[in-house]
Order: structure tokens, then sequence, then C-alpha cells
């Protein structure tokens, strides 16, 4: 009882509401960010980028908290670095993963260090691990939403060619669209978009936000309006839901929204295996139908040449 009240306490549940409103805002925009970039990162392949980027976004957070500096303009810095390394020195995949393993090791070597050398609170140090639910206040949630405005209004604007380049670039590029070009844009959209979700979900689990979604929602559809709309969905559930149950115990949000988007993902991974075992079903029945008559004509056929041939 000790463990699961620890974990689902809801005593005085009302009054701590009043104090996440601003987080729940929060977690709201970052599902929209998140449920629309998504599907980008999961068709480019680039879910480890997006491990890569949350760490020098955390390196990047930990050196302005060691410094007295403005935590989430820290981050910032540190995943637009992170992007345009990746974006322009990773072009092809495997050039992109070997910068990505280097990049890695050093982001979280280097915010461990000032986190060490930080003589605050350990709540502080904790939270830019695994995410925080009272740490926004309106000048944050106003920087947040303007972040997360600029990442979507960049979305809509680059949409279709970025979809294009994503599903096939090199028909996308003799087609005559600036795929390398796209492709540093991108970065630096999901470097934005990574950076707010660390304010919320914490370096180490942001793949929860960017990257569950968008698969989960890609077991169940692979149309071009449907997926964004369900990725986004699933997004806004997970951190929001995650944000009211994480208000009611006595652990960080990580675990809520990951164990939330978790099982959205292993919902529509049933539903989706399930409904591509009917089609195969489906498909094997019509093609025995279909093979038995060529069948039985090229049987009815070669009866009939045997008996020509014992006529003559």
């Amino acid at each position: 009882m000790d463990l699961l009240s620890t974990v689902f306490s809801f005593q005085d549940y009302g009054e701590l509401l009043v104090l996440v409103q601003n987080s729940i805002w929060a977690g709201a925009v970052l599902g929209i960010v998140g449920g629309l970039i998504g599907p980008f990162v999961v068709a480019r392949n680039m879910p480890f980028a997006v491990h890569g980027i949350s760490e020098l976004s955390f390196a990047g957070a930990s050196a302005s908290l060691l410094l007295g500096v403005n935590v989430v303009s820290g981050s910032l810095v540190g995943s637009v670095i992170a992007a345009l390394l990746i974006g322009v020195l990773g072009s092809r995949a495997r050039e992109r993963n070997s910068i990505i393993a280097v990049l890695m090791p050093f982001g979280l070597g280097i915010g461990i260090l000032c986190l060490a050398l930080y003589k605050g609170r350990a709540a502080n140090k904790f939270g830019l691990l695994t995410g925080q639910i009272v740490s926004i206040d309106n000048p944050q949630l106003t920087f947040l939403i303007v972040v997360a405005a600029i990442v979507v209004a960049t979305l809509l604007v680059i949409w279709r060619p970025l979809m294009f380049a994503s599903v096939d670039p090199d028909v996308a590029a003799a087609a005559g669209i600036p795929v390398r070009t796209l492709a540093i844009v991108f970065m630096l959209v999901l470097g934005l978009a990574t950076a707010v979700s660390v304010q919320i979900v914490g370096a180490l689990l942001v793949l929860s936000l960017l990257v569950t979604p968008a698969a989960a929602a890609l077991r169940l559809s692979s149309h071009p309006v449907v997926v964004p709309v369900l990725s986004t969905l699933f997004a806004v559930t997970s951190v929001v839901g995650g944000i009211l149950l994480a208000l009611g115990g006595g652990l960080p949000i990580s675990p809520y929204v990951t164990t939330i988007s978790f099982a959205i993902w292993v919902v529509c991974r049933i539903i989706g295996s399930r409904r591509d075992k009917r089609g195969r079903n489906r498909v094997a029945g019509r093609n025995q139908r279909g093979g038995g008559e060529p069948g039985l004509q090229a049987g009815t056929t070669s009866t009939a040449g045997r008996k020509e041939e014992v006529s003559a």
C-alpha cells in the first residue's frame, strides 16, 4: 500500500491542480509539437538523432544552471548546435549515426560535470534528466509557446516537400527539391522541439514525446493526414495525462508520461498486427481462389491435347 500511495496519491489534488495550470498548457503545446514532428522523425529514420540532440540540450541546460543564466536558453543553444552539426556533417545515414554516437557521450559528460559542480538544489539537477511539472512560470510558458509556434509554422511551410524528401529523397532531388537544405532546416526545427520538450519530460526520456506517439499512429494508418492527427492526439494524451497523474503521486513526471505513451503504442501495435493478419488472410484467400481457376483451365487443356494425340 505504501508503494501504491506513493505512485497514486490524490490528497489535496484540487489545490495542487491550480499550481500546475501552466504546466498543463505547456504539456498540451508540447504534445502538438511532438505529434506533428514525430512522423517525420520516424519517416527519416532519425529517432537516434533526437536522443543525440537531447544530450547536448541537457549539456546546455546544465551549463546554464551552473552559470546562473536561463536554463531554457542554454537548452536551446545546445540543441541548435547539435542539430547543425548533425544536419551539416551527417548527410548520409552512416555518417549521421557516427556523429550522433560521438556527440551523445560528450554532451552527457559535459552535463554531468556541470551538475557535479552545481551547488544548488538537487531537485533542479534531477529535473533536467527526468522532467518536472511545477517549474513553468508565465514567462517560460510564453517563451515555450513562441518557440512551438515557430516550429509548427516552419513545418507547415515545408510540409509537402519535406514529406516527399522523407519518403524518397533520391526522386525528390531529381525533381528539383532542395533535399539538403530541407534536411538542415528540419534538423533545426527538431532541435527547437527537443529543447522545449526537455523542459517537461527531461533529457533522458524525450523520445517518448517525439517518437513513440508517431510510431503508434503509423501502426494504425499510413495516410498523410491521419497519421499526424493521431500522433498529436497520442502525444497530448501522454503529456497531459502524465502531468495529471504525477501531480497525485510523489514521483517525477517522466515515468507517467512514458508509461502512458508506451501503453498507447502497445495497443496500437496489437490493433495493427491483427489488421495486418486479416489483410494477409484475405490476400491469401484471393490468391487461392484465383490460383485454382488457372490450374483447372490448364488441366482441361492438357486433357484435350492428350485426346487429340490419341486420335491422331
